[in-house]
């Protein structure tokens, strides 16, 4: 994908979609941690989006996109392939407006997450992800029936709909007098980590922002650090089934590192250990992918001494056999 200077998002659209969202996404909490303050050393907030409509963060960015479609668009209806988080905030979104939704969703995808995409609505289509492209599916699909395409990501109306977690942060941390130094993402296509930057800028310029990857699947992590947009090998099986994007997304990149940003990977034992951790000491329900930041926090790779930081939990749809595992593992 191309990337001008005219299709990046700016602060006004993450005004704008906050405004579309209001009365229909969660104004989710953030909440400092005394805990993890004393653990880590620094002062230490969690956004909980664990708690926003379908249990992830998607949907701020889904239902942005989709109510901007026209009156014919929504006729014919939208098409998206997701592991599971997309998938769900699509869906949800789609019935709110009253439109049809295809889903393309790997047929290996948590049980929680296809059965709860269906809940709202939605036609899933399974595919193979080892041997079939999602992608493909989606455009014939798509081509089929008339529908628009809602991609996961590379988009600047999803990444503008993601960016209101960032701006109702920065707000809800200057409420409880902190400046924040440093907010962690989950990062998979960078929609969500981009989208909060982005919402930050604007009132939180200085905060810093840190992705945080599943080794073997750090794509920003990789382009961050080189200056140039690529990809990771994408090849192995990961717990974080969210997070599973080899590459960032050319919006997301562009914005992140016009940000300053950096990015972090880590191995399948600490998301798994910031799971239980989360269930045992936090009284939360956080699905591998959700927990990155927590991750990071807990290994020590990200060093939040004297630091303001807050962290995102970005989904808590996780099947209960593998909260059981990283409970049991950890």
């Amino acid at each position: 994908m191309n990337t001008t200077a005219q299709s990046l998002p700016i602060f006004a659209d993450v005004e704008a979609a906050a405004a579309r969202l209001k009365g229909h996404a969660v104004l989710t909490p953030l909440v400092e941690s005394p805990l993890l303050s004393e653990r880590t050393g620094g002062r230490i907030f969690l956004k909980l989006e664990i708690l926003q409509r379908t249990g992830s963060f998607k949907f701020r960015g889904a239902y942005n996109r989709l109510a901007q479609l026209t009156p014919e668009q929504r006729i014919r209806g939208v098409v998206a392939f997701s592991s599971g988080n997309h998938a769900q905030g699509v869906a949800a979104a789609a019935a709110l407006l009253g439109m049809p939704a295809t889903i393309v969703m790997p047929a290996d995808a948590p049980r929680i997450k296809t059965e709860s995409t269906r809940s709202y609505g939605a036609e899933v289509v399974p595919y193979d992800r080892r041997r079939e492209k999602r992608e493909e599916i989606a455009a014939r699909l798509a081509a089929e029936k008339g529908a628009v395409v809602v991609p996961s990501f590379d988009d600047p109306h999803i990444v503008a709909g993601q960016g209101t977690a960032g701006l109702e942060m920065a707000n809800q941390a200057a409420a409880l007098a902190a400046r924040l130094d440093a907010v962690l993402v989950p990062c998979s296509g960078g929609g969500l980590s981009s989208g909060i930057a982005l919402g930050l800028s604007g009132v939180s310029p200085a905060t810093k922002i840190v992705t945080i990857e599943p080794e073997g699947y750090d794509g920003a992590r990789l382009s961050l650090a080189s200056g140039v947009r690529s990809g990771a090998a994408g090849t192995r099986d990961t717990v974080a089934d969210a997070l599973t994007s080899p590459g960032v997304g050319a919006i997301p990149f562009e914005i992140l590192k016009a940000r300053g940003a950096h990015g972090l990977a880590l191995p399948d034992a600490a998301f798994m250990q910031a799971v239980a951790f989360a269930a045992m000491k936090l009284k939360l329900v956080v699905e591998p992918g959700g927990s990155a930041a927590l991750a990071a926090l807990l290994s020590g790779a990200f060093d939040a001494r004297g630091k303001t930081v807050a962290i995102v939990l970005s989904g808590g749809n996780i099947d209960p056999e593998m909260l059981v595992r990283c409970i049991q593992e950890s």
